[in-house]
């Protein structure tokens, strides 16, 4: 079957409106498919405009937060500073208090040694001086000069006839034990 040269061309005219009818046709299939990128990619920078938005709202609540957080926790370093201030004045006067109640106890101790000391030499002179009134009315007169000299020996400090009661704590008339061992010193030496 060939065809004719007029049979050919007029298949030729018959294909042109169809042919015409096509190239009108892409351009509204690639103008639908080009509006619909278009729509893709505004959906798409919507979306990514939209993410953005929430995103830097949550971090500027976030932010916010965070700054009330720093704040709170600087006021509760300064008030720890402001109280270990205090903790320390506290320590110190506390130090202070301790150093002069150390101080009295030191001074009540020396007290103490010192009323010891006192009270061993009266008893040590108390005992002394009734050897040396023993001695000395019993006529023992060598051994009560031997007695007085120990009372009057001053290696040891003072003499202890200077611990000697100078009062008497009896309600008689009579000498107190100083006043009595002058009266033997003054006999016997």
């Amino acid at each position: 079957m060939s065809q004719t040269p007029e049979q050919n061309h007029s298949q030729e005219e018959d294909n042109i409106p169809l042919q015409h009818a096509a190239e009108h046709e892409r351009p509204k299939k690639q103008q639908s498919v080009l509006i619909y990128l278009v729509i893709l990619f505004a959906a798409a920078f919507l979306l990514m405009a939209l993410s953005y938005f929430m995103q830097r709202r949550t971090s500027d609540a976030t932010i916010a937060g965070l700054r009330g957080e720093s704040v709170s926790a600087m006021q509760s370093i300064e008030d720890i500073q402001e109280e270990n201030e205090t903790l320390k004045q506290q320590v110190a006067d506390l130090e202070a208090r301790l150093e002069e109640a150390q101080k009295e106890a030191d001074d009540a101790q020396a007290q103490a040694d010192a009323l010891t000391e006192a009270q061993d030499r009266l008893t040590r002179a108390m005992d002394l001086f009734w050897q040396i009134d023993e001695a000395y009315v019993r006529g023992r007169y060598s051994l009560c000069r031997t007695l007085i000299a120990q009372m009057e020996d001053t290696t040891q400090g003072s003499a202890l006839k200077e611990s000697l009661p100078t009062e008497t704590t009896t309600d008689t008339d009579r000498f107190s034990p100083a006043d009595r061992y002058q009266e033997i010193y003054d006999a016997v030496m």
